[in-house]
């Protein structure tokens, strides 16, 4: 949980966590080991109460210095979100003038 904590939340985005689910340890981990994190973000979605947050669905996977995956887990974080202006610059390149 440490490498994905420091590894992956920015403190000033991330709003804390209702829960992990899906938990799964597949292989075991020994002092010594090499580990690294993939995540894959599943889901986005927009809170409706709360617009200046949301919720985001990761699929996370630990590797071991073989490239062995050692625990994968499904979580669900609540971060703030972008300013609707901000998000509209970045997300859509200006148009062409022609």
């Amino acid at each position: 949980m440490r490498l994905l904590v420091d590894g992956l939340l920015s403190p000033e985005a991330s709003l804390g966590s209702p829960g992990i689910d899906e938990i799964r340890w597949l292989k075991p981990v020994f002092p010594g080991d090499r580990l690294r994190l993939r995540v894959t973000i599943t889901a986005a979605t927009p809170s409706r109460s709360k617009p200046f947050m949301g919720s985001v669905i990761q699929h996370g996977e630990m590797l071991n210095q073989h490239g062995q995956v050692v625990m994968s887990l499904k979580a669900i974080g609540l971060f703030r979100r972008r300013p609707a202006a901000a998000h509209a610059a970045t997300a859509a390149p200006p148009a062409a003038k022609g």
